[in-house]
């Protein structure tokens, strides 16, 4: 049996067109990315240049599309693009945006299918790399008022849609089922793609007054009036079900890694679809974690104690699971019964201090710091403290999880931003900054 292997396309090709909500004309090339890489944007605005990928992080809320940001600088309705990628099981790609204030990709025909055609004369290249997909190990469900949308486990192979629609006259109920797969790349080609953006007549007039889609007509756009389409024909008796399947295939991809389980939809949108994906995001980071608890240590207590000048009572990392160059460090303090504050912290009903959580979490900060070349020598000194919450109670026997996250460092001066985790609960957070300082020789 072959491999599921990465895909991305065979050449750069490119199209332009008019937003669906901005009317904007921009222009835009999807090219090939290395395996790994992902799907990532490009934005070219007036000289200003910026990568956003297409992950759930860097979603921006916005009714009835799906916007990425970085900095000041976006792209907007990128769900029909993205639907295409992952229909058609494309894993890299890098798309520019050049063009248009709001960077908006061309609506076409408020479909899938004029990307779906542009990546058909692309070619899909296969490469020598594995796909790295997500399985739905645990059910996750979100809901908004009587819409729901949930994942559950299911096939390992593939990924299978049951989408449940319900609107008022002349839609009524629609259900279309959907398996995501290689194999199915026709079936989307052909079934879902070409499944357009709808919006009932009132609607559109209520849209347009306030100045979005003016330069629209019917004809370009799925309009429903009470009596059926205006001045159009639906391309399939259940289009608004599959266009729904359709947004779906362009939200998860934002998880960054393909979905394999089962996904049950009663009237969502996107803002469900965001929803689920930051409930799965969360999942897999847990997975990654517990994983991470059963590898041999990246630093013990001894190699601890040759980098932080902490000593008992106050060392409170036991061990460094995963260090990764001065980007992450994952690390563990087991709370015992026997820990000192315990005595007075409180008699009776005994919980670690926060105080002493955030101690543990700077700790982890300045082991990561401490690891780069440059800082050999150095001690990473408390400076300040932002952002610092305290999620759940610590109590005896449990495992503090801790994790640090680099997201800056200069000559003197590192910033991390620290969580601490028991089990898949979230406990403490906090942006820690330091100072790094030369230490003392003994």
């Amino acid at each position: 049996m072959s491999l599921d292997r990465q895909n991305t396309i065979g050449r750069e090709v490119s199209l332009s067109g008019r937003g669906l909500f901005t009317g904007e004309t921009v222009a835009v090339s999807i090219s090939p990315a290395e395996p790994d890489s992902g799907i990532n944007f490009v934005r070219d605005q007036d000289g200003k240049v910026a990568a956003i990928a297409a992950t759930i992080h860097n979603v921006l809320k916005k009714p009835r599309r799906t916007c990425l940001k970085n900095g000041t600088l976006m792209v907007e309705t990128v769900e029909h693009c993205m639907a295409a990628l992952a229909g058609m099981g494309v894993d890299n790609a890098t798309v520019r945006v050049s063009g248009g204030r709001m960077g908006e990709l061309p609506a076409g025909d408020g479909s899938s299918r004029p990307f779906v055609e542009l990546l058909e004369s692309a070619g899909i290249a296969e490469q020598d790399a594995p796909r790295h997909p997500f399985v739905v190990r645990k059910p996750e469900q979100v809901s908004i008022g009587d819409a729901t949308l949930a994942a559950l486990p299911g096939p390992a192979d593939r990924l299978e849609i049951i989408y449940d629609f319900e609107a008022g006259p002349p839609l009524g109920r629609q259900v279309f089922c959907f398996t995501h797969s290689d194999a199915s790349r026709q079936e989307f080609a052909s079934q879902v793609a070409p499944a357009r953006t709808w919006v009932f007549d009132y609607e559109a007039r209520d849209l347009q007054s306030r100045g979005m889609g003016v330069h629209l007509t019917p004809k370009d756009l799925l309009v429903i009036s009470p009596q059926g389409p205006v001045d159009n024909e639906f391309r399939f008796i259940d289009e608004c079900a599959r266009h729904k399947v359709l947004d779906l295939l362009g939200d998860l991809p934002l998880l960054g890694r393909p979905l394999r389980g089962r996904l049950l939809a009663h009237k969502s949108g996107h803002e469900l679809n965001h929803m689920l994906v930051r409930k799965l995001a969360q999942q897999q980071e847990n997975l990654g974690r517990e994983a991470l608890i059963h590898r041999d240590a990246a630093l013990d207590i001894r190699r601890i104690q040759r980098i932080l000048p902490h000593r008992y009572p106050m060392l409170l990392v036991d061990r460094v699971l995963e260090i990764v160059a001065d980007q992450r460090a994952v690390g563990i303090k087991n709370v015992t019964f026997n820990e000192t504050f315990f005595q007075g912290h409180y008699p009776g009903t005994p919980i670690m201090p926060g105080v002493l959580i955030v101690e543990a979490m700077a700790q982890l900060g300045g082991l990561l710091l401490s690891t780069k070349l440059e800082h050999t020598g150095k001690l990473a000194v408390l400076l300040s403290m932002d952002k610092v919450k305290m999620r759940q109670a610590v109590v005896p026997g449990d495992q503090l999880l801790l994790e640090a996250v680099t997201v800056r460092v200069k000559s003197r001066t590192g910033h991390v931003r620290c969580k601490a985790f028991v089990g898949d609960k979230l406990a403490a957070e906090a942006d820690i900054k330091f100072m790094l300082v030369d230490a003392e020789p003994v």
